[in-house]
């Protein structure tokens, strides 16, 4: 199989080069400089070279706060580089793999995690865009597309929090997390090991990847500060407390069961998850 990575410099994109590259597969990862997801042009030419049988789509405008007054550029590349990804894989017959996110969803509902098929609307323009990438792609290819909406992402990158959140125990600075937002931590590494049975499996369609189990921002940060051994006081505060541009929701917890039983799998809780990142992160 041939694979064609865009947005290569991230965190997801950089842990499927990893694992793609331990197994010998053929991978073209071009750099944003390389190939501009949101010019048309540029990547029918690419695809077409490249002849990928999948292109995973891992590019993306993720500054959440900056895109409540970056309208455009969050759109064009959230919204036009996968209309034009789907495109050029429908004309070339390559699978594509978009990931979308939880931001789609305004955080209200009261009876449950979020299913597929539950109604959206984001908050943000952010989410806005993520949702308008999503349908773009449905719209083009169909069955013949794999979209995974995913969450509070992490991995090897600065890009997340957990890195931010460490950044700010080194510094010696006070600890305060939301204790009224909730979502679900998930790992680049179990992002990953899901596509790739996917990809296997042949499955396509929309699906919520997370890691299992949700918790609060504040939950999280106390795990990370327990499995690195920090004693410090960790100030539990509302979301309202940061004063951030972008709206969010409150509670964005999607449900993996989908995914999980239309490939027989049984997917790390996201407590297991960050533990094993960061036992890995500690000793890389």
């Amino acid at each position: 199989m041939n694979y064609l990575v865009t947005g290569s410099k991230g965190q997801l994109a950089a842990e499927f080069l990893r694992r793609l590259e331990h197994a010998g597969a053929a991978v073209t990862a071009p750099g944003e400089t390389d190939l501009d997801i949101t010019d048309g042009a540029a990547v029918e030419r690419t695809v077409a070279s490249v002849r990928p049988g999948v292109i995973l789509n891992c590019a993306a405008y993720n500054l959440v706060d900056q895109a409540e007054k970056e309208r455009d550029a969050a759109f064009r590349v959230n919204a036009i580089g996968p209309r034009n990804l789907a495109e050029a894989a429908r004309r070339h017959g390559s699978l594509l793999v978009h990931f979308s996110s939880d931001y789609v969803f305004d955080g209200a509902k009261a009876d449950g995690l979020y299913a597929e098929g539950d109604a959206t609307g984001p908050l943000n323009e952010y989410g806005r865009s993520k949702l308008a990438g999503e349908r773009s792609v449905v719209e083009i290819l169909g069955e013949r597309a794999l979209v995974l909406r995913l969450s509070w992402v992490f991995g090897t990158g600065r890009q997340n929090f957990i890195h931010k959140f460490l950044e700010r125990v080194r510094s010696g600075q006070a600890l305060r997390a939301t204790c009224d937002e909730f979502s679900v931590p998930t790992w680049t590494g179990t992002v990953v090991d899901v596509v790739m049975r996917a990809l296997g499996e042949g499955l396509h369609g929309l699906f919520h990847l997370t890691n299992s189990g949700y918790c609060s921002r504040y939950e999280w940060a106390k795990l990370i500060l327990r499995i690195r051994g920090e004693e410090r006081f960790l100030r539990p505060v509302s979301l309202e407390s940061f004063s951030l541009p972008a709206r969010r929701p409150k509670f964005s917890a999607m449900s993996n069961s989908s995914i999980a039983g239309a490939l027989g799998v049984e997917i790390a809780t996201w407590e297991e998850a960050v533990s094993e990142f960061l036992r890995k992160d500690v000793l890389s």
